[in-house]
């Protein structure tokens, strides 16, 4: 017997075969405009491209863009189409008219991607987060030598108890609280109490993941975790930093002993200028200087002691470099950046890491201004986004030599040094570099020279390698180490 059914129920069925044709003939017309009927279709990629960052969040996620942007730049040249109209770029034109541009002169806006940096929301733009680059705030005077003197006696209970000691842990509460000291003339205790306040360690990681993916997506969380409203909810993956501010800002007003510290400048150029800086505004300052400085430090520290510790001819002949200076009286209790500056060895394995595992191995976006722009003899128009990943940039074997995928800090003494220092643009370059990149060398430079001469390190396990993901940032852990004092 025939099922028969009545033709209104065909009829509405047909309509919806209908729609759903529409709809996907909709999306397939959409993506083949999007990668083809466009200027910069003839620029080879991944074949995830034509989605609007599909693929780079996908790589961002597995937490490994960098090696994969690489091996693509590898295949294809200086420039590989990443998103429907971003191209990654290799190419030195690129770290010249983009990041090193005169911004006076061509007005270049940064991608809406930084708006994320806007912590906790959106109402709190500060140097990162601003699109149209804008002033630059005077940095205070650092004081390092007393967190770190408690740092070494933190590293000395390690190594009368016979514990491994972790530097992804440490390292952390290092740069936490030299960040107080400096930002507040107060550290926030992480490394006094050795405790990890806050759950400071999980949460950093989380907020590193969250803005990985999510500054993809910024109207998303405009209207989620970046709205105002939940900001004062405190639930954000910015919410630590943001209450580890407030409490220091709080602090802070009943100290008596401040220094002329970064929120005292903040505060003194706002009292003189009340039209260049708004309360707001030196709130998110603070909070930038905690959020952004944290990552950058950890990883560029553990990947300082990781690799001298995988490569031990470099670590015992920075050892006898250090140990002559000292031998000769020209070092202090806490190595001074003055001294160090003196050690021709230490400072290139310092460029090293900085080139060969730099902190920041993500895209850097620009968007190309009116009139276009033309790099490595090919124009591009107005509106594409080009965007540089030091990572891959420092993976150029025309720029860095051949023996870029080692290891070696000889490479900054021997040759032309100056050309490849010239190339380095491990937290950035020009307007939208690290705004604290002269504190954050500051303190590696003093912490690398200390600790190297006054102890001993040993991985617990030398075939065991640690494990890092990237987030925006590298974000490192599993290095456990022995220790005892040396010196």
């Amino acid at each position: 017997m025939a099922l028969l059914v009545p033709p209104e129920v065909i009829a509405s069925l047909n309509s919806r075969l209908i729609w759903v044709l529409v709809f996907i003939a909709a999306v397939v017309s959409r993506i083949i405009s999007r990668r083809y009927w466009t200027l910069i279709r003839d620029i080879s990629g991944p074949f995830w491209r034509s989605f609007p960052s599909l693929w780079v969040v996908s790589q961002l996620w597995k937490g490994h863009l960098e090696a994969e942007q690489t091996r693509l730049h590898r295949k294809h040249g200086y420039c590989v189409r990443i998103r429907d109209n971003e191209v990654s770029v290799s190419h030195p034109d690129a770290v010249r008219q983009l990041l090193h541009a005169n911004i006076a002169k061509f007005n270049y806006i940064q991608g809406t991607w930084y708006a994320i940096f806007s912590l906790p929301d959106y109402h709190y733009v500060n140097q990162m987060s601003e699109m149209v680059p804008r002033r630059h705030i005077e940095e205070a005077p650092y004081d390092v030598d007393t967190v770190l003197a408690l740092f070494t006696k933190a590293i000395d209970k390690y190594s009368q108890a016979g514990k491994p000691f972790e530097f992804s842990t440490w390292f952390t509460f290092f740069a936490f609280d030299v960040l107080g000291e400096v930002t507040f003339s107060n550290s926030f205790g992480f490394v006094g109490t050795g405790i990890n306040i806050g759950n400071a360690i999980a949460n950093t990681r989380s907020l590193a993941l969250y803005v990985a993916v999510m500054d993809h997506y910024t109207w998303f969380h405009n209207l989620t975790l970046g709205n105002p409203l939940l900001s004062r909810l405190g639930i954000q993956p910015s919410s630590h930093i943001f209450g580890t501010c407030l409490a220091a800002i709080s602090a802070r007003k009943e100290n008596p002993e401040v220094r002329k510290d970064m929120m005292q400048q903040w505060l003194d150029t706002r009292a003189k200028y009340p039209g260049r800086m708004a309360e707001n505004e030196i709130f998110a300052a603070a909070v930038a200087n905690v959020g952004a400085d944290v990552d950058t430090v950890i990883a560029a520290l553990q990947s300082r002691f990781y690799y001298l510790l995988r490569y031990p001819q470099y670590l015992q002949q920075l050892r006898a470099e250090l140990d002559t200076a000292q031998a000769q009286e020209e070092l202090t209790q806490i190595v001074q950046d003055n001294e160090a500056q003196k050690l021709p060895f230490l400072q290139a394995c310092i460029k090293e890491i900085y080139w060969f595992q730099n902190s920041v191995p993500s895209p850097l976006p620009r968007v190309v201004p009116k009139g276009g722009m033309t790099i490595g003899g090919r124009y591009f128009p107005e509106g594409v986004i080009f965007s540089i990943n030091p990572w891959v940039y420092h993976r150029n074997p025309a720029l860095f030599g051949g023996d870029c995928d080692q290891f070696n800090p000889d490479r900054w003494l021997l040759g032309d040094t100056k050309t490849m220092e010239s190339f380095l643009i491990h937290w950035g370059a020009g307007y939208n570099q690290c705004p604290e990149l002269n504190l954050a060398h500051f303190k590696i430079t003093k912490i690398t020279a200390t600790l190297i001469r006054d102890f001993e390190f040993k991985l617990t396990d030398p075939k065991k390698e640690w494990e890092w993901t990237n987030h925006f940032t590298f974000v490192p852990w599993g290095s456990p180490c022995n220790v005892r004092r040396s010196f």
